[in-house]
């Protein structure tokens, strides 16, 4: 899996005393999340070309079955790809109904830095911390 296109865009510096989640940031985070969601729609479509184009050329055996592991483990990471596009999907509904940037559980403000690192975080870090310790 390719590092995310995402992380070409710079991050976003806030201006001092600027409203958090205001409309720039939205469009910020808004263009961040569709790039990454291009790029991940790209990839699945290079995967399928991929399979099809080198499943008929294999004739040996054993080659056949190193191939075929190769294509199951594409399509095990398409899958999770295809799981985090839909993440991005409800992260980008979250944008359109103003709901985006806040702690789901707490309701506290997701801080930009960790927005930036993962924009489709949904919980603060403390709150996160605490699901995750609570999972072990």
């Amino acid at each position: 899996m390719s590092e995310p296109i995402f992380q070409d865009i710079p991050n976003y510096e806030p201006k001092k005393g600027e409203e958090f989640m205001n409309d720039k940031q939205s469009e910020h985070f808004k263009t961040k999340l569709n790039a990454w969601k291009k790029q991940l729609i790209n990839d699945a479509e290079t995967t399928i070309s991929h399979i099809q184009e080198d499943s008929s050329k294999v004739a040996d055996i054993n080659d056949r079955a190193t191939l075929e592991e190769e294509f199951t483990l594409e399509l095990r990471t398409r899958d999770r790809e295809r799981k985090l596009i839909s993440k991005i999907d409800k992260t980008l509904h979250l944008i359109e109904i103003g709901e985006y940037g806040f702690c789901k559980t707490c309701g506290a403000e997701i801080s930009l830095m960790r927005l930036e690192a993962r924009p489709t975080a949904d919980e603060c870090i403390d709150c996160k911390t605490i699901a995750e310790l609570k999972e072990v």
